[in-house]
């Protein structure tokens, strides 16, 4: 059977775990070649590469911090020259940090969430487009929000500034892209609560070394999500896939919703 995207090349920044890592395996179920960043995780990201390979596709793990612009640069020529080309980008890099109030907010952890969840989606998109452009044929930017990008959450609002800066940046690249007529379609993902391991590694300072928050992604998700259930990695990756494929050729400038009805409303529960 063919596969959608036997030929084509992906990368996934944060891509040793998570959604990233999900979304690799995804990509890679349908013939892509991919290439994933970390920054921390080498043993994790050298696992999913691994996975990969064996799915029989080519694979390779770099070392990229995503807030670096001269990190992404080189994270980028070294994809293109290892892979020979690129069609699609996943910009999943990301961090959440939740505080009581935004008046107990740091000036370091507002800068540093951003750098990440919003400079890091700005320097993939800048140093990867060029390179897509090269590759001829179109692709696929798909960026990583959140239904923090969506709507508001008490504790969370430097989050949700960086991801509905993201939503909105999609949109304009995407119309960017439409104008220049390079064929390269560009959307963002909005997952809801989905069980993962940024709910265990949500730090309350901006060193990063505060407790984490004690946050049940299932138990949550009972409460809030009309499924009544928290999501996982394989679901939004499900989506992304979409997005990458000729599935979705007649998407781009919008956002894919993928939260268990979240955003839709809210139901009584039955007894």
């Amino acid at each position: 059977m063919t596969k959608s995207l036997t030929g084509k090349v992906a990368l996934v920044t944060g891509g040793s775990r998570g959604i990233g890592a999900a979304s690799a395996r995804a990509l890679a179920d349908q013939g892509a070649n991919v290439a994933i960043s970390y920054v921390a995780s080498a043993d994790k990201a050298e696992a999913v590469v691994k996975e990969l390979k064996a799915k029989g596709v080519e694979a390779r793990a770099f070392k990229a911090d995503q807030a670096s612009s001269t990190e992404v640069d080189q994270l980028v020529k070294d994809v293109a020259r290892h892979f020979g080309r690129l069609d699609i980008l996943v910009s999943n890099a990301g961090i959440g940090i939740a505080v009581p109030s935004i008046v107990e907010m740091t000036l370091a952890d507002w800068r540093r969430q951003t750098a990440i969840n919003l400079d890091g989606v700005f320097l993939s998109v800048k140093h990867c487009l060029p390179a897509m452009r090269r590759s001829g044929g179109g692709g696929s930017i798909i960026m990583m929000s959140s239904l923090a990008g969506l709507r508001g959450a008490a504790g969370l609002s430097g989050y949700c500034a960086t991801k509905g800066g993201v939503r909105l940046f999609a949109k304009a690249i995407a119309m960017e892209c439409a104008s220049a007529g390079d064929g390269i379609r560009v959307n963002s993902v909005h997952p809801g609560i989905i069980d993962t391991p940024i709910w265990g590694k949500i730090p309350t300072e901006a060193t990063g070394r505060g407790q984490n928050a004690p946050i049940d992604p299932e138990e949550r998700a009972k409460l809030a999500t009309p499924l009544a259930r928290a999501g996982h990695a394989s679901e939004i990756a499900q989506g992304v896939l979409y997005l990458a494929s000729d599935a979705s050729s007649y998407v781009t400038g919008t956002e894919l919703v993928i939260d268990g009805g979240m955003y839709a409303g809210g139901v009584a529960r039955r007894a």
